[in-house]
């Protein structure tokens, strides 16, 4: 097993209104292609240790390293380039740009990159979509789509970078039981078949109990 993710001793205080500790030296390793559940009760800290693993949050005490890469203490530009290049999103909300098509909503963050030629981006963005199957809808206004549908649409720009990892913030949140499952499938299939790493901060204990592994996080800890 390779490890993607490595974190030593993450400690983090939030100072308002007195200071308080929300993680405690939280020490945790995800393996390459390890489709991973992150849970427990609201205010446990599950989402402030997202926004650390993610590289959002720099204000920590401990070490990250992503990809074998240390990334406590780069700049913000830096932290930024990694992400683009190294990390997926998706969250509970689509967040795709209504005036865009879905092709251009999933263009977006490779040609950000730089790293391939507009019609390279283009070729690998309609496979995305073709995985996801929502190729047909390619051309149409973001807009236009369903609930379940845009949620497919994110997974495949999260996809369009070949991350290390996607990172889920409760990414069934706002769907129906139908779509729930099907966007569990396509994580699970993404993990086995193509060996993605996914971590997903989820509040739902059927989509938890059917992932790899379940991290239980209580009181700023890490408890199971």
């Amino acid at each position: 097993m390779t490890p993607v993710l490595v974190t030593k001793k993450i400690s983090k205080y939030f100072y308002e209104p007195e200071k308080f500790q929300v993680l405690k030296e939280i020490d945790l390793t995800v393996n390459r292609g390890e489709f991973l559940a992150l849970v427990g009760k609201s205010g446990c800290g599950k989402s402030t240790l997202m926004y650390v693993l993610s590289t959002m949050d720099t204000d920590y005490e401990g070490e990250l390293q992503i990809a074998e890469q240390t990334l406590t203490g780069k700049s913000q530009n830096e932290l930024s380039a990694f992400r683009n290049a190294h990390i997926g999103f998706v969250f509970q909300f689509h967040y795709l740009l209504p005036e865009f098509t879905v092709l251009q909503n999933v263009m977006m963050p490779a040609l950000k990159l730089g790293k391939f030629s507009r019609q390279e981006v283009e070729s690998k963005a309609m496979q995305r979509l073709k995985t996801l199957g929502v190729d047909e809808h390619a051309h149409k206004p973001s807009s236009k789509l369903s609930g379940g549908q845009q949620q497919r649409v994110a997974i495949a720009r999260a996809l369009i970078n070949d991350p290390d990892i996607i990172m889920g913030d409760e990414p069934t949140g706002n769907l129906d039981s139908y779509n729930t499952q099907l966007v569990f499938d396509i994580f699970n299939q993404l993990t086995h078949e193509y060996k993605q790493t996914i971590i997903a901060v989820t509040h739902d204990e059927d989509f938890a109990s059917k992932t790899d592994r379940i991290v239980q996080m209580s009181d700023g800890r890490i408890v199971g």
